[in-house]
């Protein structure tokens, strides 16, 4: 009889089979948000896991260990909103007995409730979703009226030496007008804007006209500094971002450009969905149920093993624009917000 466990370990089980270590896990531990962000989530809402088919925190961490297991060397907690999880103190103090580096994303509305926890925990890498600077642009885009908040948040986390990335999807006349000005906040602050293009998923109302591209935003800059201003950094290996920094200003800025220009070859990343689905690209339709085979007694190794080799070499298989503008192929997969930022 064949060991299973000499099969999942003939080689990593978290290379594909394009030779791309996935070395990076971003877990959702909730599907549920205090905004409601139109690219992100419906506008009729969208149906949630009951509670009993989400991860506890043990669940999350006992499948988080047998990835760092096998090489994953940085998780990233997201949503929905992680921090209204109400067992996250919990969540983050397992997690940080792990030999990972720790980050989170968050919208920033109570964050500044968990500074202390987050820098107990070593989590001090911090992504924020901010799409707007202007407070009537933000209401209209969340349906709250808490910029106010978020951005003393953002002021905050810098004051508190946090390392901060202010995530900014652009959307064609709604905030593209709104480049520079996040641009200029870098020269006070040492934060780095990350422009994204939109992208689709299931029920946002994607349209590729309503897309801001990378050769867009660099238009933009480039008409409004002078060419020896704008600085063109060094990538860090696996990045997403294409990043740039505007001679004297602290900070930097960048352009994450999943659609015109994916960067699917260095991918390295992998997604775990709050009840407990691996995906293996956040463009994928496909997902394979960690969670029942864990309450199983099973071991999910085989599992991650068949889910990482059956990961398409660009964009979960839309290799072209125009397969990705094919709603019946995007309209497949989920809504942001189940997914995780």
């Amino acid at each position: 009889m064949t060991n299973t466990n000499n099969i999942v370990n003939s080689k990593s089980i978290l290379k594909d089979n394009f030779g791309r270590d996935h070395a990076y896990l971003r877990i959702s531990l909730i599907e549920r948000c205090n905004l409601r962000c139109s690219y992100c989530m419906p506008a009729e809402g969208v149906k949630l896991s009951p509670k009993s088919h989400l991860m506890t925190s043990d669940e999350i961490y006992n499948i988080a260990k047998t990835f760092v297991k096998h090489g994953v060397k940085k998780i990233r907690l997201t949503g929905g909103e992680p921090l209204i999880r109400k067992d996250i103190p919990v969540i983050l103090e397992k997690l940080a007995t792990l030999n990972v580096t720790l980050s989170i994303t968050s919208n920033a509305v109570i964050i500044d409730k968990h500074i202390a926890i987050l820098k107990q925990n070593n989590v001090n890498k911090i992504n924020i979703s901010l799409d707007s600077l202007d407070r009537k642009k933000f209401k209209e885009i969340t349906l709250r009226d808490q910029f106010d908040k978020v951005y003393s948040n953002l002021l905050l986390l810098v004051e508190e030496d946090f390392e901060v990335k202010v995530n900014v999807v652009l959307m064609k006349g709604f905030n593209d007008n709104e480049i520079i000005n996040f641009i200029n906040l870098t020269k006070d602050l040492p934060i780095s804007i990350r422009f994204i293009e939109f992208m689709p998923f299931d029920g946002n109302k994607w349209d590729k006209n309503k897309m801001v591209s990378y050769k867009e935003i660099m238009a933009c800059v480039n008409s409004t500094y002078k060419t020896n201003e704008v600085i063109r950094l060094t990538d860090a290996k696996n990045d997403t971002t294409k990043n740039y920094k505007i001679k004297g200003y602290k900070g930097s800025f960048g352009v994450i450009s999943s659609v015109t220009n994916p960067f699917c070859d260095s991918c390295n990343r992998l997604r775990l969905t709050a009840n407990g689905k691996i995906k293996n690209c956040l463009f994928s339709a496909s997902e394979s149920d960690l969670l029942t085979t864990l309450r199983e007694g099973k071991s999910i190794e085989p599992v991650i093993k068949k889910a990482v080799e059956a990961k398409f070499k660009v964009r979960g298989g839309m290799d072209t624009l125009e397969k990705l503008q094919e709603p019946k192929l995007h309209n497949q997969n989920r809504s942001m917000i189940t997914i995780g930022g």
